[in-house]
């Protein structure tokens, strides 16, 4: 995928209205939502190591406090996802990922 494209293996869908938002279940997890779930936390774990780099590296203090704003910001973004596809999944589909374990 290139910068500003999109994934060409990505489907794009229409906007649920309310009545349908509503109405919907958790979703089972479909292996492309595991998909963007992995890519999603791989990306946002490469921002947290160049971060945490910058901090390291970083000459003064002005810096290295903004690098320490990305890390924590890369964190809680990590902890976002989880707690996204914690809510996603179904129990049952919790249930057998525990079993694989």
């Amino acid at each position: 995928m290139g910068r500003g494209g999109t994934d060409p293996g990505l489907i794009v869908r229409s906007a649920l209205n309310g009545e349908e938002l509503l109405t919907k279940s958790p979703m089972d997890p479909s292996p492309e939502l595991r998909l963007l779930f992995h890519r999603l936390n791989n990306q946002l774990g490469i921002i947290l190591a160049h971060a945490e780099l910058l901090e390291a590296k970083s000459g003064d203090e002005m810096n290295r406090s903004r690098a320490a704003q990305v890390v924590a910001g890369a964190l809680d973004a990590m902890s976002t996802a989880t707690e996204i596809r914690r809510c996603t999944m179904t129990p049952s589909a919790i249930d057998s990922r525990r079993t694989e374990m």
